[in-house]
């Protein structure tokens, strides 16, 4: 029995665009789990993930006629799971935590070299930037210096209690003032 013979991206897709249902679920097969991982990793909801793959599978089928792919098929499956990512935040209620893990990430050593970091970054800090004096002081030292809500308290001189409310004003600013760059963070954040 001869050995099957793996079907590249670009023969999946002219198969696809014959009406070849194999080429679908072969596709479906590649990538469904890496999609998933991705919508996951940000939504952390797995019924929203399962049903925003299923939509993005059915649209790729529905328009396979039409359908252009200008690099990878990687890439526009990609693209296409961030803009669905993007539309459910947009329209639910956007979770404080999405931000919150985003921002922690973007700080990490492991983003430090790419041009979606050196851009948010930029956009981040001049948020934060914009923060009151004292909350801005507050949201440094605990993000920036990594000090806990004690020690920020110690050095200030100020009540953990004042800390705690500088971090929440500070988080609720940011949250709020980032609406606007959700696409890039996303598309940072999904590209992790």
């Amino acid at each position: 029995m001869p050995a099957k013979i793996a079907l590249s991206d670009i023969q999946l897709i002219d198969r696809l665009k014959l009406d070849d249902e194999t080429a679908l679920a072969l596709i479906y097969k590649r990538y469904w789990e890496l999609l998933y991982t991705s919508a996951y990793h940000v939504l952390k909801d797995s019924h929203a993930c399962e049903d925003i793959i299923q939509e993005l599978f059915i649209k790729l089928w529905n328009n396979r006629h039409q359908l252009q792919i200008m690099f990878s098929l990687r890439a526009y499956l990609y693209a296409c799971i961030r803009y669905e990512v993007y539309r459910q935040i947009r329209k639910g209620p956007i979770r404080a935590d999405i931000f919150d893990e985003a921002l922690s990430y973007i700080r990490s050593p492991d983003a430090y070299d790419s041009m979606e970091y050196k851009e948010l970054s930029t956009r981040v800090s001049a948020i934060v930037n914009n923060l009151p004096e004292k909350c801005r002081e507050v949201y440094k030292l605990s993000r920036e210096d990594c000090l806990s809500h004690k020690e920020i308290a110690s050095q200030l001189n100020i009540s953990t209690k004042t800390v705690e409310n500088h971090l929440t004003k500070a988080l609720r600013y940011l949250r709020t003032s980032m609406g606007g760059i959700l696409p890039l963070l996303l598309y940072f954040f999904i590209k992790k």
